[in-house]
């Protein structure tokens, strides 16, 4: 009996999991991310600001990375290195920006709905502000 419980609960989670699945994302021509309002637009416009963010820090991040290879006045030990301590900084950065803008806003939001658009804002902001800094650091152009 117990296991005929236990495969019942297990048969209703999986029905409830798969329900959610067959709920569509909006697509780019149904939301105004100018005036979104329900928390399926906000997390859909949070989403894309971030993506769009990270796909520019990207840019940035190798172009730094090849800028530090045409340094023809260094050694090739030294541009390594120079290069291991970019990443390494990088990594603690992205580390740091997960935990700050992905785990703390989930307890601060204690789960709730707006959990989601606070995240994506977090991860956008703090995105493009590294983006500012290595450019700035790196003289990065546009």
């Amino acid at each position: 009996m117990r296991g005929a419980r236990t495969a019942g609960r297990w048969t209703l989670s999986l029905a409830l999991g798969l329900g959610f699945l067959s709920i569509a994302e909006p697509s780019a021509e149904e939301v105004d991310c100018e005036n979104a309002s329900s928390t399926v637009e906000m997390n859909y416009c949070g989403e894309q600001a971030y993506l769009r963010a990270d796909a520019e820090l990207n840019r940035v991040y190798q172009e730094i990375l090849a800028g530090i290879d045409g340094h023809d006045d260094l050694e090739p030990d030294r541009m390594k290195a120079w290069k291991e301590a970019l990443k390494a900084a990088q990594r603690a950065w992205v580390d740091f920006k997960e935990k700050d803008c992905g785990e703390l806003i989930g307890y601060e939001w204690y789960g709730g709905t707006g959990a989601g658009p606070a995240s994506y804002g977090c991860f956008t902001q703090k995105t493009e502000t590294r983006i500012k800094e290595l450019k700035e650091r790196y003289e990065v152009s546009e």
